[in-house]
């Protein structure tokens, strides 16, 4: 093997434990574990890890890359009403091939629901989980309280309840 090689996969390997310090800083330092979730599903955007972080409103469920995990009120239990252009801004959260019996920190029943397009979208306590494109860096929480797409979306707690508090210190949409 060339030295070259060997340098530039030594990079790689200590770029990818920055990033996980990262992850790990921007979401409070939690390091209470993963489960996986990736698998099919829409909007695999966010797919990864599902696990809490605290923050300005309280202890909440983030993805593996940090980003705020919301639910929305007109969903059924167990049932999905975000479909079409509403899943592109609000990514479901794919549910992993197997359903885990516990996720790190989430205290709520873990499930999984079938969408409209056959897809598997992760639950918690019955509700569906959605991401945001609006969200553009882990720790923010733009979608917090927004009443767009048909109803009113609000961030998770770790329960699977909904959080209807801003969070402290912001006007709205600011980190969790």
């Amino acid at each position: 093997m060339d030295t070259s090689h060997q340098t530039g996969t030594r990079f790689a390997l200590a770029v990818a434990g920055i990033a996980v310090a990262l992850l790990a800083t921007a979401c409070g330092g939690s390091s209470a574990g993963t489960a996986s979730t990736s698998g099919s599903g829409g909007g695999g955007a966010h797919a990864g890890v599902v696990h809490t972080a605290k923050g300005s409103l309280g202890t909440i469920l983030v993805d593996g890359k940090g980003m705020t995990i919301y639910l929305f009120a007109p969903d059924k239990p167990g049932k999905s009403v975000c479909n079409g252009s509403c899943a592109t801004y609000w990514p479901p959260v794919p549910a992993p091939a197997t359903t885990p019996s516990s996720l790190p920190g989430v205290t709520g029943t873990i499930g999984t629901t079938t969408r409209d397009d056959g897809s598997k979208q992760l639950t918690v306590a019955g509700h569906p989980l959605y991401t945001y494109s609006g969200d553009q860096k882990p720790g923010q929480a733009n979608g917090q309280n927004q009443n767009i797409n048909g109803g009113l979306w609000t961030v998770v707690a770790a329960d699977g309840s909904s959080v209807t508090t801003s969070p402290s210190g912001s006007s709205g949409g600011g980190g969790y």
